[in-house]
């Protein structure tokens, strides 16, 4: 049964572009309702599924790095500087090996692999539980979730960092900046468990624009006194890439970096209007 399994893993690691190929253009038909037009993209969904097919055939070394939770900080510390960074409190692969001891109250575990499934201590913490949880995260292999590519060769490591408080009820609010050719476009807004989303322009005018079903709601977040600087910020990290959302914490005037993102959502949503689709996907030259 061993060698039956390891066969079927080889299989599917040297199969793996071409089924994913044919999974991403069947998750585009099913989001979308047509087929997905990769010789000639157009529109941002379009053009983000051409991106997850194409990096997935050649790989891409950089959007794995910057990806990676660890070892996108070293490019946030030489583009923007250390201040940006939430305090790393320890690090390491074995979840037997946290020193639960000499941890402060209050602070959060995180994998650097994947997409959620992180931890907020602000008291006691049942150790058993959470080592059998990040021993199970650790586990898995994001990539084959959605096909993303730049998940797939990241080592996987619990990080824990210091929690941030911006004095938000369910924050730290998210501020997730859209940018094209390192110029921002949107800024989503959003709270730690999703309740609402809402999107501003650069200039923080309220959009009429969602891209969750039933997230968009008439809830104002007031203009950050230092919203300069976080497109200051947002636009340097992005000056690289074509298309990257640069996801930033502010805690009472204290911008922290938080991820970048290469493909939200997989491209499995919609934005309502439907226009923006189009709109989006008319600032996105793509350069592969």
């Amino acid at each position: 049964m061993y060698f039956v399994r390891e066969i079927k893993l080889i299989k599917r690691h040297l199969f793996r572009r071409w089924e994913s190929e044919k999974l991403l253009r069947a998750a585009y038909r099913e989001t979308y309702g047509r087929e997905l037009n990769y010789e000639n993209p157009r529109t941002f969904s379009e053009k983000l599924f051409h991106r997850m097919i194409s990096i997935d055939w050649a790989g891409d070394t950089e959007f794995t790095e910057r990806t990676d939770k660890y070892l996108v900080r070293d490019y946030v510390r030489k583009k923007i500087g250390e201040k940006y960074l939430v305090k790393l409190i320890w690090h390491g692969t074995d979840p037997r090996r946290i020193p639960f001891e000499t941890l402060p109250d209050r602070y959060v575990i995180k994998t650097n692999h994947g997409s959620g499934g992180h931890l907020l201590v602000t008291g006691p913490v049942d150790r058993p539980a959470v080592v059998k949880h990040f021993s199970e995260l650790l586990k898995e292999n994001y990539y084959w979730r959605e096909r993303e590519y730049q998940y797939y060769k990241i080592e996987p490591r619990i990080m824990i960092e210091e929690l941030i408080d911006d004095g938000v009820h369910l924050g730290p609010l998210d501020f997730r900046f859209w940018c094209f050719h390192g110029v921002t476009e949107l800024v989503q807004v959003t709270n730690h468990p999703n309740s609402f989303i809402a999107f501003y322009d650069a200039q923080w005018g309220k959009l009429n624009l969602s891209h969750r079903i039933g997230c968009f709601q008439e809830t104002e977040t007031a203009k950050p006194a230092n919203l300069s600087e976080m497109l200051s910020v947002a636009e340097t990290l992005a000056r690289d890439f074509d298309f990257v959302r640069v996801d930033l914490y502010n805690a009472r005037g204290q911008i922290y970096f938080g991820e970048l993102t290469f493909t939200p959502k997989a491209g499995i949503f919609h934005f309502e209007p439907e226009e923006w689709d189009k709109i989006l996907g008319a600032k996105w030259r793509l350069s592969v």
